[in-house]
């Protein structure tokens, strides 16, 4: 099932400029190898400590991405050792704390609450919010804003998502980012066509998560 899923997926992208994200959150090492043999190099964790743990008994060639909510005192622990790219900077606290911290310079998104929802991270998405945090990001050392992330809203109907992938797509444009972080299993479709160039997926590669394990 994974293997065949990774593969649709890829064949549904391809013409599009997006990178498929296995976001492998509470899975096994075993099924994280069953997509890494399938020729997957980029794997989305949300936890730190779940990352660290994967990181040390997986192949070294693994692109970790951290996608989850980052807190500031769990950074020192992340950036022990590489980790390809931060999605969810949400704050210029949290953007401090990596540079401090990190041993190589660290690639970074700031992540926008695209549509305002009070139960998400993120910058508001407004031009003067974005530069304005840009802009002190820019003067660090240690860290490159290289693009934007969203978490859309949960919907039955993914394709009303399309006019937060444009606002982010637009936004972006504004500040000459190339790299976007936007949609998942319900609506990475509409995602693609909106300009993302990297997709989160999970439950649509392993099939629905056991919280129980």
């Amino acid at each position: 099932m994974i293997k065949e899923n990774i593969l649709r997926i890829n064949d549904e992208i391809k013409d599009y400029n997006a990178k498929l994200i296995c976001v492998s959150k509470t899975r096994t090492n075993y099924e994280i190898m069953e997509a890494y043999n399938v020729g997957v190099r980029d794997f989305g964790e949300n936890h730190v400590q779940e990352l660290i743990e994967k990181r040390k008994s997986l192949p070294k060639d693994i692109n970790w991405h951290m996608i989850g909510h980052l807190q500031t005192n769990k950074v020192k622990d992340l950036l022990k050792d590489k980790v390809f790219l931060i999605h969810s900077v949400d704050s210029i606290k949290l953007a401090s704390e990596i540079d401090k911290r990190t041993i190589t310079k660290q690639d970074i998104l700031l992540e926008v609450n695209i549509a305002k929802e009070e139960s998400k991270y993120g910058f508001i998405p407004e031009y003067n919010v974005i530069k304005d945090a840009l802009d002190k990001i820019n003067k660090m050392n240690n860290i490159n804003c290289i693009g934007l992330m969203c978490v859309a809203p949960n919907t039955n109907n993914p394709e009303e998502n399309i006019k937060y992938f444009n606002k982010l797509k637009e936004l972006a444009n504004k500040f000459s980012l190339d790299v976007l972080s936007m949609g998942m299993t319900n609506d990475y479709l509409y995602a693609v066509k909106c300009g993302s160039t990297y997709i989160r997926v999970g439950t649509g590669i392993f099939g629905p998560r056991d919280y129980t394990k």
